[in-house]
């Protein structure tokens, strides 16, 4: 069911102009949580992919809601990561329609179980300026931005544009020679900070000494590094949901700790 926002936003106020309508489906309660933005290119290479979901799903973890545009790419990865339950999705058009379609699962699955936000009408198509105030919407919602992939040239570069008036915190993943040209010229030029290593950045911005995993069963039976043949035997499909998740890592048939 598609509802009119009836209340201010205290974080939209950030924005050069408020908002003159919001829509949204779902749960707004997600808007009191602690939030932080994760964007990025479209076409993510296998690195930021798999350093998105990390960051993500470590921050979900710790009640941390993700904020992202529902796009594909970094986008989907970050929503995914953090499970729709704790995630608001920005959209560029109305709530009646699921743009882009490849995401209409996902979209559908956030809007059951987490928060769906769009500045515009039933009806309203995406077009190149509704992507303009989706993207300042999204960075204006988080706390602060990490971008962990963009090109020159790349619409995520407005988005910093945005943050950085917004006096907003900007990360983003180091990234080899001759990739993500955008945010290593921004790195360059001091702008944005690159995370080195996911859980001490975490422990910054969440104010916390140290990270602690989850002291499950499972978790506890890794940590003396058994054989995956064992892991499997006693824990299932447990052993391949954890890998995903990036709570365990699988070397020379053994499974530890991540």
């Amino acid at each position: 069911m598609i509802n009119k926002v009836n209340f201010k936003i205290e974080e939209l106020e950030n924005m050069k102009k408020y908002p003159s309508e919001l829509f949204y489906i779902g749960k707004k309660e997600l808007l009191k949580k602690k939030k932080i933005s994760i964007i990025g290119t479209r076409r993510p290479n296998s690195y930021t992919k798999e350093f998105t979901h990390k960051l993500a799903h470590k921050l979900s973890s710790l009640d941390i809601c993700i904020v992202s545009g529902a796009a594909m790419g970094v986008d989907a990865i970050s929503h995914l990561a953090a499970k729709p339950e704790n995630t608001i999705a920005v959209v560029a058009n109305g709530l009646d329609i699921r743009y882009p379609s490849v995401n209409k699962n996902l979209i559908s699955n956030i809007e059951q179980k987490g928060l769906v936000l769009s500045a515009y009408k039933e009806g309203e198509k995406a077009r190149n300026y509704t992507f303009v105030l989706r993207n300042e919407i999204v960075v204006a919602l988080g706390d602060i931005l990490i971008v962990t992939q963009a090109d020159l040239n790349s619409g995520s570069l407005t988005s910093v544009q945005y943050a950085l008036k917004m006096k907003k915190k900007i990360y983003t993943l180091p990234h080899r020679i001759g990739e993500s040209l955008g945010t290593q010229e921004l790195v360059k030029k001091g702008l944005i900070e690159p995370i080195y290593d996911i859980d001490e950045f975490i422990s910054q911005v969440t104010n916390t000494n140290k990270i602690e995993k989850t002291k499950d069963e499972f978790l506890l039976f890794c940590e003396s590094s058994p054989s995956y043949e064992e892991a499997i035997l006693k824990f299932g499909n447990r052993v391949l949901e954890y890998e995903l998740e990036g709570k365990i890592v699988i070397n020379n048939a053994r499974v530890s700790l991540s």
